[in-house]
């Protein structure tokens, strides 16, 4: 009977201290785990701190310059004897140009035609005009989601310039009444983006042509721009022979 005992009791004493060492051994496995947790959650809110200054948008800071942007030169026509007056841009300028300045070029082009074609067969809503300088910008076709979605992040907090952007044309070449560019010219200084350029319009009906000179003077501030003044030359009126 002692010895029963003895052995209950030997018994006892060791299935407590396995349970003793196995609680330890676990307490043990569970403290290096919770410490890494306290680790991982002290360096990820480091990167949370990080990720918020990162969030703030760099200002842009426009690089002075005077660029000559538009032009035209008489070029052969493709099938026949004949040159016809081209448009011509900088491409070197066009491959590094500021998002400002696209912004400000891309709504000048909006509203005066650059070489405007139907990318095959005219869409019925209207919505494939590919235009040179669009083109050259990429930003997609004439009044597109793509062309009106980056003036309108741009020009976001200039309220004029956004109502002006809802009349966006669709004129192609050709149209019996017309606009067109004779030159563009940019200049950047600090914070303003000045744009001048010289446009054609011409009736073909009537065989008559206006011309006028235009500087818009774009303004750059917290990352928008704003058309803050438009100048305006008097129209030149001529005739031409529509027969030619």
């Amino acid at each position: 009977m002692d010895r029963s005992m003895h052995t209950t009791h030997l018994f006892t004493l060791r299935w407590f201290t396995y349970c003793t060492l196995l609680l330890v051994a676990l307490q043990a496995c569970q403290t290096p785990s919770k410490s890494g947790t306290q680790v991982t959650q002290a360096d990820s809110s480091r990167p949370e701190s990080m990720d918020t200054t990162a969030s703030v948008a760099k200002p842009y800071k426009l690089q002075s310059q005077a660029v000559k942007f538009l032009w035209r030169e008489d070029r052969p026509m493709d099938g026949y004897d004949a040159t016809v007056s081209t448009i011509v841009l900088d491409d070197a300028y066009v491959a590094s140009i500021s998002d400002p300045e696209k912004a400000a070029l891309g709504y000048v082009a909006t509203f005066i035609g650059n070489e405007c074609a139907w990318d095959g067969k005219a869409a019925p809503d209207r919505s494939n005009l590919k235009c040179k300088i669009l083109t050259a910008l990429d930003l997609g076709y004439q009044c597109s989601d793509t062309h009106l979605g980056f003036l309108r992040h741009w020009f976001r907090d200039d309220s004029t310039t956004l109502q002006k952007l809802e009349s966006c044309p669709t004129i192609p070449d050709g149209s019996t009444i017309q606009e067109t560019f004779d030159k563009i010219d940019v200049a950047v200084d600090d914070n303003e983006i000045m744009v001048t350029y010289t446009v054609v319009s011409i009736n073909t009906r009537q065989g008559k042509t206006w011309t006028w000179d235009v500087k818009d003077h774009f303004q750059l501030h917290d990352n928008g721009l704003a058309l803050v003044e438009t100048e305006r030359s008097e129209p030149t009126a001529a005739d031409f022979d529509v027969s030619i």
